[in-house]
């Protein structure tokens, strides 16, 4: 095995436009402006991640990511072996906050370790099957466009789950959304909801029970977790699993939302807790006997790629959909081999690592730094 000594670390600010902006009740996003992260080890190897600066939920932005591990994070781990991952998580995890930075970190780390050992990393971390199905969501639009979305993602890529956002004011907005999308597709798709916090408790409640009729599979953040007795009590009359995602970034906050009865569910993103904290929360949700669905970042091809790798390791985030097809709005995209969405399943990679094998030439396209 090669010297697995990590000698560099290096941030890569990136932007590629999204061909249109993606809305939901918690913020916009017309450009994915991520943050390439690469690690170096002394024996030659390169693991790759990226790190999806989004403010409005967890307050990082690119610059602060480039930042952060520039003067902060890679002092902490150049010097270590690709091997120390405890250590690692001890050095990261003094800096509060940065969630996405301390993820990409840990998935190229991990990606050197595949390589190192001429694995994949799906395997390394269990290995269970050789894809996922994929759910796509559906922003903020009239019903029209939305069901027209719907449509072709169905055909061109046999895509039938949809993850519907809403969280509009009024509510009947995203109701008859969803209504349209049923009527328009029977039971031949899968429909879940996402409120992004935008609802109050009351205002979710009125909404679930409207569609009460349309046959949705999960419920996530309808409203603020920061209500506390509001959202216990959504929780306590919601018909299905009620997924915690963004009040629950963390092991320590999933525990805390599904023990207080804020949550039924759990949304792992690889994108804010690596493979090693996503593992934590995998198996905490798995002891408390609650599901789990692999969520979205609004991920380009490198983090979707990260995304697969974990949900297809497991059986527990392989029996739903995964998140796994927004980079399909992005103009542009940085992997050398562009991923496919075939039948509506995207394979895990095969070969060692994680897969990301980035086209050097989009990158100098498109960094921010030069």
């Amino acid at each position: 095995m090669s010297d697995l000594t990590i000698s560099r670390v290096e941030a890569v600010p990136y932007a590629i436009p999204y061909r249109k902006p993606l809305r939901f009740a918690s913020g916009e996003v017309r450009t994915a402006d991520h943050v390439v992260v690469r690690v170096h080890t002394a024996g030659g190897l390169v693991g790759t991640a990226e790190a999806p600066p989004r403010p409005y939920t967890y307050g990082e932005t690119q610059a602060s990511i480039v930042a952060v591990v520039d003067q902060v994070m890679a002092p902490a781990l150049v010097g270590t072996s690709a091997l120390d991952r405890s250590v690692h998580r001890a050095r990261l995890h003094r800096t509060i906050g940065n969630p996405t930075a301390k993820a990409a970190l840990d998935m190229a780390v991990w990606d050197v370790l595949g390589q190192a050992l001429g694995q994949p990393v799906h395997r390394l971390l269990g290995g269970w099957t050789d894809g996922m199905r994929v759910s796509h969501m559906l922003g903020f639009d009239d019903p029209a466009a939305m069901v027209a979305e719907a449509h072709r993602m169905r055909d061109t890529y046999g895509i039938s789950t949809f993850k519907v956002k809403v969280g509009r004011r009024p509510y009947r907005l995203d109701v008859d959304v969803v209504r349209a999308l049923r009527e328009e597709f029977g039971d031949a798709v899968e429909l879940y909801v996402d409120g992004n916090r935008g609802w109050t408790a009351a205002e979710s409640a009125r909404a679930l029970h409207e569609m009460a009729d349309l046959g949705l599979t999960l419920a996530e953040e309808l409203n603020p977790a920061d209500d506390v007795l509001g959202r216990r009590w959504l929780v306590g009359r919601c018909p299905v699993p009620f997924v915690a995602d963004e009040s629950a970034p963390d092991a320590a906050s999933v525990t805390r939302e599904l023990l207080g009865g804020s949550a039924t569910a759990v949304s792992i993103k690889t994108a804010r807790t690596g493979f090693s904290e996503s593992q934590r929360v995998l198996h905490l949700a798995e002891g408390l006997g609650v599901e789990v669905v692999v969520g979205n970042q609004i991920d380009s091809q490198v983090g979707t790629l990260c995304s697969v790798v974990f949900g297809a390791a497991h059986e527990a985030t392989s029996r739903r959909a995964g998140e796994l097809s927004n980079f399909l709005d992005m103009t542009d995209d940085l992997l050398a081999e562009p991923l496919q969405i075939r039948d509506g399943r995207l394979l895990a990679p095969t070969s060692p690592g994680t897969g990301v094998v980035l086209d050097e030439e989009r990158l100098t396209r498109y960094r921010q730094d030069r």
